[in-house]
């Protein structure tokens, strides 16, 4: 099975944080859903990651595409 996008997997968990929010499941449900939700935030933070190893392999060396237009010293 294909790994979902970063949308899909970003989705899900927003739908799952309100879920547990809620408050209303039984511990084992809400369980299961925390699970989910650490594997979906996890997922998340993979995809974001390669995401931005692919823009620092684009950029040229010098410039600092997440320091918020900082450029680097040295």
């Amino acid at each position: 099975m294909e790994e979902p996008t970063f949308e899909q997997a970003y989705t899900e968990l927003e739908r799952v944080t309100r879920a547990l929010e809620a408050g209303d499941l039984p511990l084992d449900a809400a369980l299961a859903l925390f699970e989910q939700g650490a594997q979906l935030a996890e997922q998340c933070d993979r995809l974001l990651a390669a995401a931005e190893l692919r823009v620092r392999q684009i950029l040229p060396d010098g410039v600092a595409p997440f320091d918020q237009g900082q450029e680097e010293t040295g």
